[in-house]
């Protein structure tokens, strides 16, 4: 049996943690699938499984083999997929992850439009406030607002978004506009206590102000309400009051006095082996993202 064979009959041994399913499921016999495998530990010269009466578990070189042969697997497949033209095509499910209203305001719209070019596809969105481990939560690409750690993902930047203080027309006719952080002080708050939102902000030159909010949201969404409505002023990311502000609902104000803009990037975990249903998501959503200017 060639070694290609037999890492394929490895790998089905360790997802089923049985030899007699991998047997079924492929199409042998029991005792070919323990014999592939025997002839396998003694080419590499490690034992992979621990077995009992009850079970089958990996060693831990198994674990690190088994990591390696799907990796090796894949390629396999992708290069032949490539050669009978099918490797561009998508397939399966997408799974894509962003903050709340980022996800609904900007990352919506371009799996729809995904969906729509690749009918046999399907999607799931997580639009949380809250960090995804995209590897364990069966996540296939991420759209990230902030510095990213270094995770070793491939990360594509797409654009930038500001923190900014903002309040309707009418409020500034009524009660005059802020020139300095300070002058925050003298004007009525509405805050917002969700995810990064914090008593005291932040602006450049390490001024920082601590607001005493008169009224504190727990959505991003009240607290742009309540400056639409005139009634005070609220500090949020930009890209949440982009409508507001063509439509001239919000104006910014203290933009000279705002910290550096947040990086936004589109992020995967598997790099040059992304399966084509990641990479053309990605380009779509990269190209989407650059040319929206309220992004940038």
């Amino acid at each position: 049996m060639d070694r290609w064979q037999a890492m394929r009959i490895f790998v089905k041994v360790a997802e089923t943690e049985s030899f007699a399913e991998s047997a079924r499921t492929m199409h042998m016999s029991a005792p070919a699938v323990t014999r592939a495998v025997a002839a396998l530990e003694e080419l590499i010269g490690a034992r992979l499984f621990v077995r009992t009466t009850r079970s089958v578990k990996m060693t831990e070189a198994g674990t690190r083999y088994f990591e390696d042969c799907r990796r090796i697997l894949s390629d396999i497949a992708e290069a032949e997929a490539a050669a009978a033209g099918s490797y561009a095509t998508p397939a399966g499910t997408l799974a894509v992850t962003a903050s709340a209203m980022f996800g609904q305001m900007y990352v919506l719209p371009v799996m729809t439009e995904y969906l729509e070019a690749y009918p046999t596809m399907g999607g799931r969105t997580f639009f949380v406030d809250r960090p995804v481990n995209i590897v364990e939560e069966g996540v296939d690409v991420a759209v990230r607002i902030g510095h990213l750690p270094d995770s070793g993902f491939t990360a594509i930047k797409v654009g930038s978004v500001r923190r900014v203080v903002c309040g309707s027309p009418e409020y500034f006719e009524k009660h005059g506009v802020p020139d300095t952080p300070a002058d925050l002080k003298q004007h009525r708050i509405a805050a917002s206590t969700s995810a990064w939102a914090s008593p005291e902000w932040r602006f450049a030159g390490e001024q920082r102000v601590t607001v005493d909010a008169a009224l504190q949201c727990n959505t991003n969404e009240a607290a742009i309400a309540t400056a639409k409505s005139g009634w005070g002023l609220t500090r949020v990311l930009a890209y949440q009051i982009g409508p507001a502000l063509v439509s001239g609902e919000l104006q910014i104000v203290l933009a000279d006095h705002e910290e550096p803009p947040l990086p936004i990037h589109v992020m995967h975990p598997e790099g040059r082996h992304a399966p084509a249903k990641v990479r053309a998501f990605v380009d779509l959503a990269v190209s989407r993202l650059r040319e929206n200017r309220l992004l940038n």
